[in-house]
Parts: C-alpha cells; sequence; structure tokens
C-alpha cells in the first residue's frame, strides 16, 4: 500500500505541475501559491474548499505533532525515572502525557511570534533531525534482528493477539494504516509553492518539478519501507505505532533519548511550518477587514535582547490563541496513531487527488468519456472510498481507546 500511495502522489504531483501556468505550459500566467492554482482553473467556489480542507488539515497536523512531541518527551522521562534504576522493562513508570504537550505548546507560542521564521537558522534544523531519528531507528531495529537472530511478524501482518481480539478489530487497524500511509504523503499544497521558486524555462519548471518530485518521493518511500520492514522484522506484533517514542525499543538508553530529542526539535520546526500559510491567512483577511484598526495593523517596537522587536497585538493574540487551541484538543486526545489516522484520510482526497485531477482536466480540456478523463475519474473514486474507510476505521479507534 505504501507503494501504491507513492504511485498516487507521484502521479497528481504531476497532474498540479501542470497547473502551475494558466494556458500556456512555458509562457502562460505564473500561479505562485496552490490557492492562486485552484483559483485560475476552477474557480473561487472551488477555492472555499480548498481553503477549508487545507487549513483544517493544517490544524490536523498541528494536533498530531502536539502529540508526537508530547509522546517523545515522556518517553524521555519515562526512560530517565524508570527503567534506567533497575525497575525493569515491565515496570509500569505511568506518567501523565498532557503537561509534556503545554510544554511543547508554551515553546510553540514563542516560536510563534518570530517573524520571517524560515529565514532563522533553527528552521534548517527539521531535515538534519529528521534524517538523525531515522538513522537511529533503522539502526537500533537491524541491531535488535541480530540479538534475536530470527526475522519476527509475518507476511499477513498482526496476528489474533490481545491486541487485535478479532478479524473484525485486525480489519479496522488495517484500514486505520492507510490514513496513517495517506498523512505522510499529503504534502501536494506546498508544491506549487516550491515550483513557484524554480527559474524561469528552459526547460519548463512542470518538467523539473516532476523529476524532483519523483525523486523525493522514491527516496522518502525508500526510508519509510526501511525503517517500517526493520521495525516490525525486530519487533513483530509487538510493534508499537511510534517505534522511538512508543517504548518499542529501550536500549542504548543514550542513543534512543537522543532520537527522541532529534524528534521533539524536528517536530518543533514542522509546526512552524506547517501553521505559518494559515497564520497568514487570518492576518491578511484581518487586515483588509478591519484596515483602520490599530489593534490589527499597527506595529509596536519592543526591546528584546537589544534589538528591536515589532509587537503586532492581534498577530500575538491569534497565533498565541490557534496554539492554545491544538494544544488543548492534543491534551484532550492522545491518541497519536488513531488522531495522525485521521487527519490523513480527511485530507489527503481533496488536496492530493480531487482538487489536482479536476484542475488538470479543466486546464488541459480533457473530454469528458475520454480513456484518460475515466482513468483520472477511477483514480480519484478510488482515493475517495478509501479516505472514507481510513476515517471511519480512525472515528473506531479514538472511540475504542477514550471507552478503555
Amino acid at each position: 500500500m505504501v507503494l501504491l500511495f507513492a504511485g498516487i502522489i507521484c502521479c497528481t504531483s504531476a497532474l498540479l505541475s501542470d497547473c502551475y501556468r494558466s494556458g500556456d505550459p512555458c509562457h502562460g500566467e505564473r500561479n505562485c501559491t496552490y490557492m492562486d492554482t485552484v483559483k485560475a482553473s476552477l474557480g473561487r467556489a472551488q477555492v472555499w474548499l480548498c481553503q477549508f480542507s487545507a487549513y483544517s488539515n493544517v490544524f490536523g497536523v498541528a494536533i498530531g505533532h502536539t502529540i508526537a512531541a508530547g509522546m517523545s518527551m515522556l518517553a524521555i522521562q519515562q526512560r530517565a525515572s524508570c527503567f534506567q534504576h533497575n525497575k525493569g522493562h515491565r515496570h509500569p513508570c505511568n506518567f501523565p502525557i498532557w503537561p509534556y504537550m503545554i510544554t511543547f505548546g508554551v515553546a510553540e507560542i514563542f516560536f510563534s511570534q518570530i517573524p520571517e521564521y524560515h529565514t532563522w537558522w533553527f528552521s534548517y534544523l527539521g531535515p538534519a533531525m529528521s534524517f538523525t531519528y531515522c538513522s537511529i531507528g533503522v539502526g537500533i531495529s537491524i541491531a535488535k534482528v541480530v540479538e534475536n537472530g530470527v526475522l519476527k511478524g509475518g507476511l499477513v501482518g498482526i496476528g489474533m493477539t490481545a491486541v487485535t481480539a478479532s478479524p473484525t478489530s485486525k480489519v479496522w487497524g488495517s484500514l486505520e494504516a492507510l490514513g496513517v500511509i495517506a498523512f505522510v504523503y499529503c504534502y501536494s499544497r506546498i508544491l506549487i509553492e516550491i515550483q513557484d521558486t524554480i527559474k524561469a524555462p528552459p526547460p519548463p519548471e512542470s518538467k523539473v518539478m516532476k523529476l524532483a518530485t519523483a525523486m523525493g518521493v522514491a527516496v522518502t518511500t525508500f526510508l519509510y519501507l526501511l525503517f517500517g520492514f526493520m521495525g516490525y522484522a525486530a519487533l513483530g506484533d509487538a510493534t508499537p505505532g511510534n517505534l522511538l517514542a512508543g517504548l518499542g525499543f529501550y536500549e542504548p538508553y543514550w542513543l534512543v533519548d537522543i532520537a527522541n530529542v532529534a524528534i521533539i526539535v524536528h517536530l518543533a520546526v514542522a509546526y512552524q511550518v506547517y501553521c505559518r500559510p494559515i497564520y497568514n491567512f487570518v492576518e491578511r483577511c484581518a487586515a483588509r477587514r478591519w484596515p483602520e484598526s490599530s489593534y490589527v495593523t499597527r506595529e509596536f517596537d519592543v526591546l528584546v535582547l537589544r534589538s528591536s522587536y515589532k509587537l503586532n497585538l492581534f498577530r500575538a493574540t491569534w497565533r498565541t490563541a490557534f496554539v492554545v487551541t491544538t494544544t488543548v484538543v492534543a491534551a484532550l486526545l492522545p491518541f497519536f496513531h488513531d488522531v495522525v489516522a485521521l487527519v490523513g484520510a480527511l485530507g489527503f482526497w481533496p488536496l492530493c487527488v480531487y482538487i489536482p485531477v479536476e484542475m488538470y482536466v479543466t486546464q488541459k480540456k480533457v473530454l469528458r468519456w475520454s480513456p484518460r478523463w475515466v482513468w483520472l475519474q477511477i483514480l480519484s473514486l478510488g482515493c475517495l472510498f478509501v479516505c472514507l474507510a481510513a476515517m471511519a476505521a480512525s472515528i473506531v479507534g479514538i472511540i475504542t481507546i477514550h471507552k478503555k
């Protein structure tokens, strides 16, 4: 299924790349953002659908990042307080996760106030941290397989254990996993912005973007498969949803803790990268609606660490309110795997499949009932049904865990 989703995102990303310029693919008018492209191809009505889907997805991603960061902080605390003090790996060592989510939320409140965040050195830590924890995870998995002397797990997935007490729960779990896969491949909404940074032709930007997307998807898919296969081979049916923070691995303590610190830093950076568009969107709308309001538009010079910081009251309160809201929701629903699957199921079809397909059909004037049109509609409908099934499974999972 990972390979299938990789193929789908490559296909729909290629369709999206062809819609970057309106009209002529080499000399047509540029559309600098995903929303501009939708407006140029489909009209204002579809822009509202796109905005609702995109910003709802951002809200869900922020919640997922907060939960994941809290899990990594909790894992570090558990190892430091329990497992390293001769209590053994099976010691219950229960700590609440919400204080760590609040800690992460407080940090994000400060980060959200940084103007021009992408120009700070901190924003470049994300890729390095991602490579760090992936490398550690794969390395520990391989070491565990060598230590076990056998490959755990099976080709048909987890068996009928206490975790999956019935065939029905196994089906729900499989469908929920599709939502998680959809989540990690749901990034089409940023492709147009990336393509806008490519220099003018020749060759056309769409050709360069298609090649870059294919290479990026190939590399990330390889890492996903390697991490997933090796983790499952090392732990078998006991594999948690989060290998490093879910206490799948315990030793060496210091190395696993480094991996979790890398995860926390990566999530702190990614949170801001994902949320900046919704910050800017709301602030632009407020400025257009109340251009005379000093609360919305006026900036005050504040001295911070011997440098001048321009404080805008609306920006400060709105961004703080957003972070507080996502933190509270995350604390109320601390079910990482289920929340991530739900966010992926809700965002993948409209943003990564339906809108790119409809824009391509409209802009390229694909004839209705032609072979290309039929195949594109089959692709869109198939992804819709898969996402609906994954969404239902995620909701069932959240309800089941909440009852427990």
